[in-house]
């Protein structure tokens, strides 16, 4: 039995899927299943029970997943004690964000604060905005990167980036000769939108505000995907500023502002009020303010 192990069965057992704990933990759905498998026989016990098409924690899985967690807990504690004793920044923490940010925000701080601080493991998990507060609140991450606003009066709140929604097409779209647009000029075309989240809520509120009947002719979960099917003419789509900076480069993509609304996306840092933090999460957050400050500033001047 490792730690490897036990943080398998963990996110097993929370997710209640092997196929998303799979996602999370970067592996192939076969060999979580070998994990948990060689883990039963270890234990001599059924932990999950995957009758029926569905995952669920048997008894002993439940008796074995809160020993399982305090486990961890302690192997993290005991690191970051011995790192304070130090007093250099050691141990471990991990970040939890979802996909635009993970690629377009965060790298940059992670390298900064990789170099800094190389003996500071760095982890990264990957969820929506719910899925991401609810891991800082349960303390499976030590840090969230969401969008604002956050109204849950348990976490502390640090604004890191300022950004704003845009309007893209493809470079022969006929909105690609305008500077801007208005929310109606954009969405006379058939839009492509996230499936859920903050961006999907201030679309659709703008929209109702407008008394604007759009028509969506993709919903999608994925930023990436959503630029892609963007660029390659399926339609009309919104995202962050930020996160198309490599496509305006390689002239895959036009952005184009809308010139009559405003739609703030804006990300802070979020973490547990009552969370004690080490000397590592301390220089992460000053870390995440420093690098990414000077682009809140300069946003803000904008």
């Amino acid at each position: 039995m490792d730690f490897d192990q036990l943080e398998t069965f963990i996110e097993v057992a929370r997710l209640t899927s092997f196929s998303r704990a799979a996602e999370k933990r970067f592996r192939t759905q076969p060999a979580i299943s070998s994990q948990i498998r060689l883990l039963e026989e270890e234990v001599g016990a059924r932990l999950l029970d995957r009758s029926g098409g569905k995952v669920s924690v048997t008894a002993s899985g439940k008796v074995f997943l809160k020993f399982a967690e305090e486990l961890l807990e302690s192997r993290k504690a005991m690191f970051t004690a011995i790192a304070e004793t130090e007093r250099v920044p050691r141990g471990e923490i991990v970040v939890g964000a979802n996909e635009g940010t993970c690629l377009h925000i965060l790298p940059e701080v992670f390298a900064e604060f990789k170099k800094q601080y190389p003996d500071v493991n760095v982890g990264i998990t990957r969820s929506d905005y719910a899925g991401i507060l609810e891991s800082v609140i349960d303390n499976s991450v030590d840090f969230g990167v969401v969008s604002l606003p956050v109204t849950d009066n348990r976490l502390t709140v640090v604004l890191i980036h300022r950004d704003e929604l845009v309007t893209i097409v493809p470079p022969k779209h006929p909105l690609a000769k305008m500077k801007s647009a208005t929310i109606a000029e954009a969405a006379a075309y058939p839009l492509i939108v996230p499936k859920g989240g903050h961006t999907r809520d201030a679309l659709e509120s703008l929209f109702y505000e407008r008394k604007l009947k759009p028509r969506y002719t993709m919903e999608l979960d994925s930023s990436e995907l959503l630029k892609r099917f963007v660029a390659a003419g399926a339609g009309v789509g919104f995202i962050a500023r930020s996160h198309v900076l490599e496509d305006i480069r390689a002239n895959a993509l036009v952005v184009i502002p809308i010139s009559d609304a405003t739609i703030r996306r804006d990300l802070a840092l979020v973490f547990r009020k009552d969370k004690a933090l080490s000397r590592a999460a301390v220089a992460f957050i000053d870390t995440a303010v420093r690098i990414k400050g000077t682009d809140a500033a300069a946003s803000s001047k904008r």
